[in-house]
């Protein structure tokens, strides 16, 4: 049986990473988190310690070594080796995330690599413009979104379970910002595709999400 490549859009905190990897673990896939690849990118810039400029972000690329490790479910996020998993989702690399996604030759570095990890089939990849531009045949095209309000209540629990407190209306605030950032960007803008099937998650349960996923890719 041929397996399929699936892509899963749409804005932050929709819950692209949570179904796509439970759902790649039913189906036996390898899940791929490029937004992890870009939050890699931004982690490694902030180790310089110095304003975020695109000259900086830029200065980072060549040399950078990302490597994700799919495994018991679960992506493990590496830079140069060095473990980032948990780090990568700290608030300060959310607040350039957008910005080094904007940049042209890191889309163009980070691109070349998801369709490499994509040529033998048998993987969900998610991001903002996988469906669009990544992986255009992809066999599964889905948009994944929900309520602001939803997606800010969920960034709230996530970021609260790692000890990090936030107000709600400062991570609302961010993803209308980030929202804005991502669907007028330049290059490869957020946006549903002409193929793409609308899954609103706002008054779904996580289950309920990945049951729909794995009927798509049947």
């Amino acid at each position: 049986m041929k397996k399929s490549v699936v892509a899963i859009d749409g804005p932050a905190g929709a819950g692209k990473s949570t179904v796509a990897q439970k759902a790649a673990q039913a189906l036996g896939y390898t899940y791929i988190d490029t937004g992890a690849m870009y939050r890699a990118v931004a982690w490694q810039t902030l180790q310089h310690t110095q304003p975020v400029t695109d000259e900086l972000i830029l200065s980072v690329l060549p040399d950078i070594e990302i490597g994700l490790v799919y495994e018991n479910g679960k992506t493990r996020v590496f830079v140069d080796k060095h473990e980032v998993t948990e780090a990568i989702r700290m608030p300060e690399v959310t607040d350039i995330v957008s910005q080094v996604a904007s940049l042209g030759p890191v889309r163009e570095k980070l691109v070349d690599l998801q369709r490499k990890m994509a040529e033998g089939g048998g993987v969900i990849m998610d991001g903002r413009d996988i469906a669009t531009h990544v992986l255009p045949n992809a066999d599964v095209k889905i948009f994944l979104t929900a309520s602001i309000e939803e997606r800010a209540k969920r960034r709230w629990l996530e970021l609260k379970a790692k000890g990090v407190d936030m107000e709600m209306e400062k991570l609302k605030a961010d993803i209308i910002k980030r929202d804005k950032t991502d669907s007028e960007r330049e290059i490869s803008p957020l946006r549903q595709d002409k193929d793409a099937v609308l899954l609103d998650t706002t008054e779904l349960g996580i289950d309920e999400v990945v049951d729909k996923i794995l009927k798509m890719c049947g």
